[in-house]
């Protein structure tokens, strides 16, 4: 993929650093997008899906953390943090909260640049944003965010498609409650574990052979969820 394919969605709520990104981005070949606050940056992420979101956690509406929980909780895209401040604590918060990268300003060009190709091609030669997960007759594609592969037609809604995701990203890996309810609906919703129930339960009433006894979606008692899979199940597309 060239440069100038490449949809870079910056967050910003200051017109003068938008204005310095889209200079530096576009005289780069990237295809500049931008949102001035934290909702029309999640909106962005969900509808148009960037290749790269730029997030600066000061924002006039909402903390730059929230917002990337927001993004990584229904999108695998890269993320890269700004911030005028350089504390431990907040860079350790960003990452935490899915970013991949934690730029301070001031920056100069060259090391933003070289951060935004790191990311993107890390982004490109991992493996398991692009796999393909087995369940039964039915294959999660993690690429284009679909399920398909059987001759009934499953349809999920967008919370169950990103709950599924989430655990499908780490295959086998315990996701405690909460942070699964804080990747999917966002912080505001911590402690909802009825919703996470309700949707778990619709999931596999779909997806299950019996739903009763489950064997994908499994529940570690205490703890979360996971999803069961054997290793064969899990697998890299062809061509």
């Amino acid at each position: 993929m060239t440069r100038a394919m490449y949809r870079v969605l910056v967050v910003d709520g200051h017109p003068g650093m938008r204005d310095e990104l889209r200079a530096l981005l576009t005289a780069a070949n990237y295809r500049f997008v931008a949102a001035e606050t934290a909702s029309r940056g999640e909106l962005e992420v969900r509808v148009h899906r960037p290749d790269l979101l730029i997030a600066n956690l000061e924002l006039p509406d909402l903390d730059g953390i929230e917002l990337i929980m927001r993004a990584r909780g229904c999108s695998a895209v890269p993320i890269i943090a700004l911030s005028m401040h350089a504390s431990e604590a907040q860079k350790v918060a960003a990452l935490d909260a899915g970013a991949d990268d934690y730029v301070t300003r001031p920056f100069s060009a060259a090391e933003l640049l070289a951060r935004v190709r790191a990311v993107l091609r890390r982004a490109a030669t991992g493996t398991l944003p692009s796999c393909e997960i087995r369940l039964g007759e039915r294959v999660i594609d993690l690429a284009r965010r679909e399920l398909r592969g059987t001759a009934r037609p499953v349809r999920l809604t967008p919370l169950e498609f990103r709950v599924l995701e989430n655990l499908a990203r780490q295959p086998g890996k315990v996701i405690d409650q909460d942070r699964l309810i804080r990747q999917v609906w966002g912080s505001a919703q911590s402690g909802d574990t009825r919703s996470l129930r309700l949707c778990i339960h619709n999931l596999r009433s779909k997806l299950e052979p019996d739903a009763q006894k489950p064997r994908y979606l499994v529940t570690e008692r205490g703890l979360g969820y996971r999803l069961s899979v054997d290793a064969a199940e899990v697998m890299q597309p062809g061509p």
